[in-house]
C-alpha cells in the first residue's frame, strides 16, 4: 500500500481557506496616455492604438513627423515633447515594430510606399523607351496592367461580399423533409 506524499506548503487546497486574491485591474498610469487634438488619450483606447500604429510607421520612415503632428492635432510642441519622452509610449511603439517587422506589414508598406513613388513612372519610361528590349517593353507593360487591375484577381479569402440562398418552400423536420409553399 502506497502512501501519499506529504503536501508542500503553500499548495494545500482545503475548504476552509480563503481563495487566492484576485489582481486588481491596472490602473493607467498618466504615462499611459498622450494628448491628441487637446485631449488626453489613454494608449489602450481606439485612438491610442491608431496612433501607436502611425508612430510605427513614422519610425519606419513610412510616415513623416510632420503627416503624423497634421493626422492628431498635435499643433504645440511641448504636446510633441510629452509623446517624445512618453516611455510607454515608446516602449508600446517599439512592441508595434516589432510585430510589423515580423508579420512582414513593415516591409508590405514600405514596398507600396517606394512603388507607389518610382515604380510606375519607371514602368512608363521602360515601355516608351524605342531601344529598349522588346522583352522589357513588354514585361513593364504587363506590370504596368497587373498594378492598375489588382483589384480584379481578390482570392477567396478577400470576399467583399457574401450572398446565402436560403429556400422558403422546404420545411426540415428532424425526422423528415416536408415540402411547404412558399412563404407570403
Amino acid at each position: 500500500m502506497t502512501t501519499n506524499p506529504k503536501p508542500l506548503a503553500g499548495f494545500i487546497l482545503t475548504d476552509d481557506e480563503p481563495p487566492p486574491p484576485n489582481n486588481p485591474a491596472r490602473v493607467a498610469k498618466p504615462d499611459d496616455a498622450i494628448r491628441l487634438r487637446g485631449v488626453l488619450v489613454s494608449l489602450n483606447s481606439d485612438a491610442g492604438v491608431a496612433f501607436i500604429q502611425d508612430a510605427a510607421r513614422n519610425r519606419l520612415q513610412i510616415f513623416s513627423d510632420a503627416r503624423l503632428r497634421e493626422k492628431y492635432g498635435i499643433n504645440s510642441d511641448a504636446d510633441w515633447n510629452d509623446i517624445v519622452n512618453n516611455k510607454s509610449l515608446r516602449l508600446a511603439i517599439n512592441s508595434e515594430c516589432d510585430r510589423r517587422m515580423l508579420n512582414g506589414t513593415a516591409a508590405q508598406e514600405s514596398a507600396a510606399k517606394i512603388f507607389t513613388e518610382e515604380g510606375p513612372q519607371t514602368l512608363g519610361s521602360i515601355l516608351r523607351d524605342q531601344r529598349a528590349s522588346p522583352r522589357h517593353r513588354i514585361s513593364a507593360a504587363q506590370e504596368l496592367r497587373h498594378t492598375a487591375r489588382s483589384d480584379d484577381e481578390k482570392t477567396g479569402d478577400d470576399i467583399d461580399r457574401v450572398v446565402m440562398i436560403m429556400p422558403t418552400d422546404v420545411y426540415y423536420d428532424s425526422m423528415q423533409m416536408t415540402k411547404v409553399g412558399a412563404c407570403p
